[in-house]
């Protein structure tokens, strides 16, 4: 692998868009290709270059990462064009956060295919950790491709933990999302009752700053829930949804019980299902509130 490799991003998303404009302004060449052209222009207009199909992208790319919405559009883009133009000098890194299983699988099938290697890094942190640089990455993988995951990455976090063999990454992410749509629900809940109950509900976030109760969504969502201030969308309930639906399936795999983020699961589902699955989480306060709040 060169010291300064050529990078291509394939989803440039909410989270991806500030990923790459991140390792541009870091010194990387970074080719890209997304399924919507036209989210394109702000990574172009900042020194990207654009591939018309996933096949060029790999052949001109050292590396190449994924930042996708699911488990499906990883496994398309795989069998698309990285299986038949991927080599053994090259490495798969996977910011997505999707299903364990199938990237143990996905990572066999290309290493069997054509020697390349894969890390799953799935991230923690947000479009303001994306912007920022202070995303928390939990990676899977083996110790070489770790290591220059370490260095690609670089501009992206401020902590990236080894966890483990491919697929670890995405089952710690999974934790991550147990606890993170957990403390979400509580939050909503919490907020609707103090606004029920006459307490001025903005200051709750800085009246709790500090305690045992704060925590970073408390500070995010908090003020947003407060205000009913939910754009712009800076996360997805339909995210979260998918992350729960994981983590029910693997603690089935496994015969373990997690009743708390089982019924986070429903709840998630039933908001998605009153129409907020592509809104900010901070719109599950309105699961809570009586219907003439």
């Amino acid at each position: 692998m060169e010291t300064n490799p050529t990078l291509g991003f394939i989803g440039i998303g909410l989270m991806g868009k500030p990923m790459v404009l991140r390792l541009l302004n870091a010194g990387f060449n970074v080719n890209v290709w997304n399924r919507s052209s036209e989210k394109l222009t702000s990574v172009l207009d900042a020194g990207a270059h654009a591939c018309n199909t996933i096949s060029e992208l790999t052949t001109t790319s050292d590396v190449i990462l994924l930042c996708l919405a699911d488990t499906a559009a990883v496994e398309n883009v795989v069998h698309q064009g990285l299986m038949s133009s991927g080599s053994s000098d090259k490495l798969l890194i996977d910011l997505s956060s999707i299903h364990p299983e199938t990237t143990k699988r996905l990572a066999q099938q290309l290493h069997e295919n054509c020697g390349m290697g894969w890390v799953d890094a799935p991230v923690s942190g947000g479009v303001s950790g994306a912007e920022q640089g202070n995303l928390a990455i939990m990676a899977g993988g083996s110790d070489d491709n770790i290591a220059v995951a370490r260095i690609v990455l670089a501009p992206l976090y401020s902590q990236l933990t080894h966890m483990g063999a491919v697929g670890s990454g995405q089952v710690t992410k999974i934790c991550n999302q147990m606890i993170v749509s957990c403390n979400v629900l509580v939050i909503a809940e919490m907020m609707a009752l103090a606004q029920q109950a006459g307490v001025d509900a903005e200051k709750i976030p800085q009246a709790l700053a500090g305690g045992f109760a704060d925590s970073k969504p408390l500070q995010i969502v908090g003020p947003q829930m407060a205000t009913n201030s939910f754009e712009p969308i800076k996360w997805r309930v339909k995210i979260l949804l998918k992350d729960l639906n994981m983590a029910v399936d693997i603690a089935q795999q496994h015969g373990n019980s997690i009743p708390m983020s089982g019924l986070a699961a429903q709840l998630l589902q039933l908001h998605g299902l009153n129409g907020y699955l592509e809104q900010d989480p901070a719109t599950l306060i309105n699961l809570f509130k009586q219907p003439d709040a």
